[in-house]
């Protein structure tokens, strides 16, 4: 029997350890009867056997590591028709048979904020995400605005999902120990998800504003600018001093005047 699966640094693994600290990640999730669990990248399992406990065959995962795949075989058997061998970004998730998802999981720091603009792009079906970053990344994603941190993540998780940080995780609960300390995350949706602009409209005119963040709202969205937007009083100020509710504004008003928004910043 597979004893321990080497971690792959190609792969951003690092296993975390340290069972009191996998068993309060999961109590972090919460679930309703009918929604499922989605693990991504459960590696060696710590927190995959709190979940089986607790939420048995609605526990899904997936796992693009080969010899993780093979690892789980032989120590979770039961677990087997429910394991996805795929790569999490390229896994659609209406492909899963429930569209009540909670997604957990001890993520790899090198596709962390790829794994949230996918959960993004099924928040109609993610009602809740726990999951392990890099601490400072952590932080960046539920810092609010006038925060240096604040960037395109705060904003668009911000604008469905209530984000907040729950503790942080030392470098000796893993092997192999990263180099810099975790935490850990919760985002719940929120009840109402609509907004007053398009998504397309919002997404696009965040990166737009933080691709260029150096810069006033004015200079940065200058292909988009006109005297409505003028009017906001938006104009001078700097991306990371706008809330959620005033990109949402900026938003409303490009799509109210038809205002051009370029495909080279599209979500």
């Amino acid at each position: 029997m597979k004893q321990r699966v080497r971690a792959k640094k190609s792969l951003g693994q690092h296993f975390l350890t340290h069972e009191p600290t996998a068993q309060r990640i999961v109590e972090a999730l919460e679930v309703d009867d009918s929604g499922l669990v989605l693990e991504i990248g459960p590696g060696m399992g710590v927190l995959t056997r709190h979940l089986l406990e607790q939420y048995g065959d609605r526990l899904w995962v997936v796992e693009i590591d080969t010899e993780s795949v093979e690892y789980l075989g032989e120590h979770y058997p039961a677990l087997m028709p429910r394991v996805i061998p795929r790569d999490f970004l390229r896994f659609d998730l209406s492909e899963l048979p429930s569209d009540r998802i909670a997604i957990i999981g001890n993520f790899p720091y090198n596709i962390s904020s790829q794994i949230l603009f996918r959960v993004l792009e099924h928040r109609e079906r993610v009602g809740m995400v726990v999951g392990m970053f890099q601490r400072e990344v952590a932080r960046r994603i539920v810092s609010g605005p006038g925060n240096k941190e604040y960037g395109i993540l705060s904003v668009l998780m911000g604008a469905f999902f209530e984000g907040e940080y729950l503790f942080t995780v030392d470098e000796d609960q893993f092997r192999p120990p990263p180099r810099v300390k975790s935490g850990v995350i919760r985002f719940t949706r929120k009840a109402d998800i609509s907004l007053p602009c398009e998504p397309k409209t919002l997404f696009q005119v965040v990166k737009m504003a933080f691709n260029q963040r150096r810069k006033t709202l004015r200079n940065a969205l200058s292909a988009l600018w006109c005297n409505e937007l003028e009017s906001t009083g938006f104009g001078g100020l700097r991306p990371e001093q706008l809330s959620v509710a005033d990109f949402c504004h900026i938003g409303e008003v490009v799509d109210s005047k038809n205002l051009p928004i370029f495909d080279k910043f599209a979500q």
